[in-house]
């Protein structure tokens, strides 16, 4: 952890230096096609090292709406070393259909140790211990233990469209997903491991859920769930990818009818107000985002409740809380509902701008923090469990959870951004601290 933050501090201080020495020259106008190629080399304290390849293009066209671009291409095939993959094809546009932003993803992610604390935030209990292979024999269970195998498959277009004046809009689209479930391939895990490195092949918490009927057979091995979703979104940013200024809220509701082949059908409502506001003109902003979520009818299967619903997808996956795309700090999906609510705020200072290889760069720095807490429990009352085993369930303890941390941020042309996040949870139950190093602002 020390040498990440090391080396990214390093960079910052380098890059700075060198920009110092640069002429000040005025911004470039980008034209035509430009791209960011990275060898995807990053980490995330959940997910492990990654590794493999990225390419992102751009089409400005005359540069007459610089920084704004005409179509954006997003290809990228990487892996992490605790078994995560991302396979992944994003397209985003305005010019596609004229008066329409457009945005389509084509995803498969594997992720061979899929995080899984149980639901309803604090009142599942977390035990630190069980997963710690330098505790006793009699304390540790298994580094697996709130782990299971997920694979899935992702289909998904968003449509914008003008609805009242340059700011009202709405919003449609429509989602395939497919999830394949199953607990960890230990055989697979344990292949060439000897003595105290093998995995106890002991049940987690998985498959205690699965024995004690709070996931269900026929959940249990993932779904199918195609939605659909309409909703009002009002944006008068000055910059998609970080702003200075403005409000982006929305309002959506997204319905998983059976008819379509979901294996149980469900409509959720998502509610969330971003505001961005500037402090020193190019330089400082503070910006803040609180948002909503819940089911409205029918019955979400588990493995959907971890989705976080937004109007148009941001990064390769939007789900949590917990993680590097809600609660940076918190262990990743730690917190799961039938219905959460989250907020995060950020200070965004623009340290230094400069030119270099023909391309407009600046070096920025952020500190957060971040807050969230389930607001409807999902029900395990049809459990087989006579009583709630205190090891496991602490019914009533669910509360506000809270993280805080920095980050540092290398933009090219206000668009291509390169970002490290470090952030600390407050409680011992949520964790303690996570490092993430990714693309894009988190909002």
């Amino acid at each position: 952890m020390k040498r990440n933050l090391f080396i990214i501090v390093c960079f910052c201080v380098s890059m700075s230096l060198f920009a110092q020495n640069e002429k000040k020259a005025e911004q470039l106008i980008k034209k035509n096609w430009n791209f960011g190629a990275l060898p995807t080399i990053t980490f995330d304290t959940d997910l492990g090292f990654q590794y493999g390849a990225l390419v992102n293009l751009y089409d400005y066209g005359d540069g007459s709406r610089y920084p704004k671009y005409n179509h954006s291409l997003y290809f990228e095939v990487s892996r992490f070393t605790k078994g995560s993959g991302i396979n992944r094809f994003y397209y985003d546009s305005d010019e596609l259909i004229k008066g329409l932003q457009t945005s389509f993803d084509l995803s498969y992610l594997s992720d061979q140790a899929y995080d899984f604390y149980g639901f309803n935030g604090y009142e599942s209990v977390y035990q630190k211990n069980w997963i710690d292979d330098s505790q006793p024999s009699d304390v540790y269970k298994t580094r697996m233990f709130y782990k299971y195998d997920r694979k899935l498959f992702r289909l998904k277009v968003d449509l914008q469209g003008k609805l009242y004046g340059d700011h009202f809009k709405w919003t449609s689209g429509f989602n395939l997903q497919n999830f394949a479930i199953k607990s960890v391939n230990l055989d697979k895990l344990n292949k060439g491991k000897k003595g105290s490195d093998i995995i106890p092949a002991v049940d987690g918490l998985y498959e205690k859920y699965q024995q004690w009927g709070i996931i269900s057979p026929e959940e249990a091995n993932g779904g199918f769930v195609p939605t659909i979703k309409a909703g009002i979104v009002y944006d008068s940013r000055d910059n998609r990818p970080n702003p200075m200024k403005g409000v982006w809220t929305e309002a959506v509701l997204e319905g998983a009818p059976e008819f379509l082949g979901s294996e149980s059908s469900f409509l959720k409502l998502s509610l969330i107000h971003r505001e961005y506001f500037t402090l020193i003109p190019q330089k400082l902003s503070f910006v803040y985002r609180l948002a909503y979520q819940t089911t409205l009818a029918g019955t979400t299967p588990f493995y959907y409740q971890s989705q976080v619903i937004t109007s148009v997808l941001t990064g390769a996956l939007s789900e949590g809380l917990g993680g590097a795309k809600t609660l940076r700090g918190v262990l990743r999906n730690r917190v799961v509902g039938d219905g959460f609510f989250y907020g995060n705020a950020e200070l965004r200072w623009k340290v230094v701008n400069f030119s270099w290889i023909n391309n407009n760069f600046y070096i920025g720095l952020i500190g957060f923090t971040d807050i969230g807490k389930v607001t409807k429990k999902i029900d395990i009352s049809h459990s087989n469990l006579s009583t709630l085993p205190p090891d496991f369930f602490n019914h009533g303890a669910e509360k506000m959870h809270t993280s805080y941390g920095a980050g540092l941020r290398v933009v090219m042309n206000q668009n291509f951004v390169i970002a490290a996040d470090y952030g600390r949870a407050t409680n011992a139950q949520d964790g303690s601290k996570g490092m993430y190093i990714g693309l894009n602002y988190l909002f």
